[in-house]
C-alpha cells in the first residue's frame, strides 16, 4: 500500500526554480502530485499512472542540442497535459510547431487578453477579459502544432495561452504557480479537477491512515530508531511511526547545546512524558562546542555539526542494539533537491541534512514517512496526530541551530547571550499576537562590538540583529513590517536584560527564491 492515491498529477521538472510551487498548487486543490526530473519522468509515469501531466518551466532553450524534452510517449497516452513556459515551448516544438529565440522577452507583471474559449478557463476566465499574469521568458512560440489554437495573447506573446481541446493539451507562456499571477492557483486547480476530472479529495487523514499501514508493512516486527532534532519534521515523523508500531520505536535526542531557550526540555517532556515514547537523551553540548572552537566558516560549521551528530547518533544506536531501521524526517523538497538533474546550490543548502541516505557502515534501512510532504503539510499532519500547536506551529529552526545565527566563532557564552535575546524577541512577538503571521523570526549575534553608554557607564559589547520574514512557501520571503514602537520595545528589553549586548538592529532584507536562513 502507498501513501499516494490512485488519482494524481505528474509534474515533469525542466529545472525551474519554482517547480515545487506547481506541486503545491495541485495539492491545494485536493489532488496528489509528484515531481520528477525530465530524465526520470518515464519511470515516474509507470509508477504513478497519473491522470494528468504538467510540464514545468525551465532555464533552457529548445534551440540548444542538449535541451531537455518530455518523453514523446506522454503525448500519445491520451491524458491531459499542461505546459508552463518552457513546458509549453517544448510541447509545441515536439508536436510540430516552432519556437523562435527571444529578442526582448517578457519578464515580470504582464496582462493577457482572452481571445477564445477553453476547458482550461471554464468558470474562471471569459473571452474578451484581461487578466494579470507573471511572465518570465525570452523564447516564444511562433507557430502552433496542428490542432492547437490561440486562447489568449499578450503584448509580447501572440500565443500566451494555447490549446488543443480534442487532445486536452494546453500551454501557458506565463507562470500560474506563483502568487504574482492572482488567479494562477485557480487555473491549476481547474486543470487538475475540471480538465483531468479528479475529485480533489486527497486529505491528510487519508495520508495518515495509508502511511501507518505502509510503515507497518515495511517494518513488520523490526525495531526502529529515530533521531530527534527538536524540530517539527523529526517530531511528526516520530509520533506517526509510534502510532504505527508503538514501542518498536526508540527515539534518540542528540542535544548539541545549540537550541533555543527551553527547547531541549520541551522535547524530552513531550516525547518521554506526554507520548510515552522510549527516548534516549544525549547531552553532547561539550563535544559540539569543543569541536566548534576556532571555526568561523559557516559551511565548515554545518559539516562538523552534521558529521558529529551522525557519529553520536550511531554510537547511541549501537548501545540500543537490534534496530534494523532508522527513521528520518526527510521532506519532499529535500527529496526533489537531492535528485535534481540541474545540481545547483542544493548540495550546499542541504549539507547539514543526511538527505542522500545513511553511512554504509550503519547497515540500516530508512523509514522516511514524510518524504511526500511539504513543510506546511507536515504541520497539518502534526495537528492531525494531536501534537500541541505550540510545537507544530513553531518557526523553522535549522539543524545546526544557533551555530549559523552566530557568525564567527561559536562559544557557550555567545550561545547563552543569543538564547536570551532570541527568547525576548519571540516573547514580544507572541505578546503582540504576531507569531502566526510570521514565517520565521530570530535573533542573530553579530561578530561586531560597539561602544555604547548605559547610564553613567561606557560599554563595549555586541550587536544583535533581528530578523522576521513572511512567506507562503518558504522559497521566497519578504520582511515583516513591524512598527517602530514594537522594535523600540524589543530593543530596549534586550539591551536592558541581556548582558553582552548594547545595540540592536533590524534586518530589512528580502529574499529571492532560496533559503531564508541567515548564513
Amino acid at each position: 500500500m502507498t501513501a499516494h492515491p490512485q488519482d494524481c498529477i505528474l509534474i515533469v521538472d525542466f529545472g525551474s526554480q519554482v517547480t515545487q510551487l506547481i506541486a503545491r498548487r495541485v495539492r491545494e486543490a485536493g489532488v496528489y502530485s509528484e515531481i520528477a526530473p525530465f530524465n526520470a519522468a518515464d519511470a515516474a509515469f509507470d509508477r504513478l499512472k497519473p491522470k494528468g501531466i504538467i510540464l514545468s518551466g525551465g532555464p533552457a532553450s529548445v534551440h540548444t542540442d542538449d535541451s531537455p524534452r518530455a518523453p514523446q510517449r506522454f503525448f500519445e497516452a491520451g491524458i491531459p497535459i499542461l505546459g508552463i513556459c518552457y513546458g509549453q515551448q517544448t510541447m509545441c516544438q515536439q508536436l510540430g510547431g516552432s519556437v523562435i529565440p527571444g529578442t526582448t522577452g517578457e519578464f515580470g507583471r504582464a496582462f493577457i487578453e482572452v481571445v477564445g474559449r477553453s476547458a482550461l478557463f471554464d468558470g474562471l476566465w471569459k473571452e474578451g477579459e484581461r487578466h494579470q499574469v507573471w511572465m518570465s521568458h525570452g523564447d516564444k512560440v511562433d507557430r502552433l502544432p496542428e490542432g492547437f489554437h490561440p486562447i489568449a495573447i499578450s503584448e509580447g506573446a501572440p500565443y500566451a495561452v494555447t490549446s488543443d481541446e480534442a487532445r486536452r493539451f494546453f500551454g501557458v507562456q506565463f507562470h500560474p504557480e506563483v502568487v504574482h499571477t492572482p488567479d494562477g492557483g485557480k487555473l491549476i486547480a481547474n486543470f487538475a479537477r475540471h480538465v483531468c476530472g479528479l475529485a480533489g479529495d486527497w486529505t491528510m487523514a487519508e495520508f495518515r491512515a495509508a502511511k501507518i499501514a505502509e510503515i507497518r508493512e515495511q517494518v513488520g516486527d523490526g525495531k526502529v530508531i529515530c533521531g530527534l532534532s527538536g524540530g517539527v519534521d523529526s517530531a511528526v515523523a516520530a509520533v506517526l511511526i509510534h502510532e504505527a508500531i508503538g514501542d518498536q520505536l526508540t527515539c534518540v535526542f542528540v542535544d548539541h547545546g545549540l537550541m533555543r531557550m527551553g527547547e531541549a526540555d520541551q522535547v524530552v517532556s513531550l516525547f518521554r512524558e506526554h507520548y510515552g515514547i522510549p527516548l534516549v537523551h544525549v547531552n553532547a553540548e561539550t563535544l559540539f562546542l569543543n569541536g566548534l572552537k576556532g571555526v568561523t566558516d559557516p559551511e565548515a560549521k554545518r559539516k562538523f555539526i552534521g558529521k558529529t551528530f551522525i557519529d553520536v547518533f550511531e554510537s547511541e544506536a549501537k548501545k540500543i542494539g537490534g534496530a534494523e531501521f532508522l527513521a528520518q524526517g526527510t521532506l519532499y523538497p529535500d527529496v526533489i533537491e537531492s535528485v535534481s538533474f540541474t545540481g545547483g546550490p542544493s548540495v550546499t543548502i542541504k549539507s547539514h541534512h543526511n538527505v542522500g541516505g545513511l553511512p554504509e557502515r550503519m547497515h540500516m534501512k530508512l523509514v522516511e514517512p514524510l518524504r511526500e510532504l511539504f513543510k506546511d503539510e507536515v504541520r497539518e499532519l502534526g495537528r492531525e496526530l494531536g501534537l500541541p500547536d505550540i510545537f507544530v506551529g513553531r518557526h523553522p529552526f535549522p539543524g545546526p541551530g544557533l551555530a549559523i545565527r552566530i557568525p564567527g566563532e561559536v562559544t557557550k557564552e555567545r550561545c547563552d547571550i543569543l538564547r536570551k535575546a532570541d527568547a525576548i524577541y519571540l516573547e514580544e512577538i507572541r505578546n503582540a499576537g504576531l507569531y502566526d503571521a510570521i514565517w520565521q523570526a530570530f535573533a542573530v549575534l553579530l561578530p561586531v562590538r560597539t561602544v555604547g553608554v548605559m547610564g553613567d557607564y561606557r560599554t563595549y559589547d555586541s550587536v544583535c540583529a533581528l530578523r522576521a520574514v513572511t512567506s507562503t512557501d518558504g522559497m521566497t520571503a519578504d520582511i515583516f513590517p513591524f512598527d517602530a514602537s514594537f522594535l523600540s520595545r524589543v530593543a530596549t528589553r534586550i539591551v536592558n536584560e541581556v548582558s553582552g549586548i548594547n545595540r540592536v538592529t533590524y534586518d530589512y532584507t528580502s529574499k529571492p527564491p532560496g533559503t531564508i536562513e541567515w548564513e
